[in-house]
């Protein structure tokens, strides 16, 4: 276990959070100037000038702006590029920059417009994400149990968990040199910091999803 939980020599904790803020930032600023109309390339064309203005060094991973039935998709589908963001929608992003050597990460979810289902998708990523985190804290859970509370919370809420999307570690750039494998996969209890969990669900109809992700931290 210790070895995955490894960090370079240039690694640096205050910087490491100082990314996580401005990743978060990002998310916030492109999510704010995203309206109905808009496609995926487009987003991706603000999102990437947006970047740009941060600063940011490369990608540890491509950026990833879904729309509509899109945010159903997991990290490596390929989105249906026709798909226009409408009045009353969905969208959420997911972007890993590494700024100073270290690695960010974070994804939310937004929506146009007061449509119930999606609010409901909104705010039921979210309480997994929370409720998850939660039994992290105060049962010390392995990765694998991490997903199987999960996936109970998904289900008292009325969702479905996509475990396509399961998490992974972060760090110093890359965080590959200590482990390339998933967070569902490891099955001692998960240190604080080095770990961002993953969810990703969807409405029972299996048309929409919604997206989050942050660091496990206490």
């Amino acid at each position: 276990m210790n070895e995955i939980n490894q960090t370079g020599e240039s690694f640096n904790e205050e910087t490491y959070w100082k990314v996580r803020k401005k990743t978060m930032d990002i998310v916030k600023d492109f999510a704010g100037v995203v309206r109905p109309g808009i496609t995926e390339i487009e987003g991706h064309q603000v999102l990437d000038e947006i970047m740009n203005d941060y600063k940011v060094e490369k990608k540890w991973h491509p950026n990833k702006f879904r729309i509509g039935a899109n945010t159903l998709k997991s990290f490596s589908e390929k989105s249906d590029l026709e798909i226009v963001l409408g009045e009353d929608d969905i969208f959420f992003v997911d972007i890993g920059p590494v700024l100073d050597g270290h690695e960010g990460d974070y994804g939310d979810t937004f929506i146009t417009g007061d449509g119930e289902e999606f609010k409901h998708l909104k705010t039921s990523v979210k309480k997994v994400f929370d409720e998850t985190k939660k039994a992290w804290r105060d049962e010390g859970l392995s990765g694998r149990n991490l997903y199987i509370r999960a996936e109970e919370v998904s289900q008292s809420l009325g969702v479905r968990l996509n475990l396509k999307m399961d998490g992974h570690r972060l760090g110093d750039f890359p965080h590959a040199l200590f482990f390339k494998g998933s967070l569902e996969e490891i099955e001692e209890s998960i240190l604080p910091n080095l770990w961002v969990l993953e969810i990703l669900i969807q409405n029972k109809e299996g048309t929409h999803g919604a997206f989050f992700e942050d660091i496990l931290k206490l």
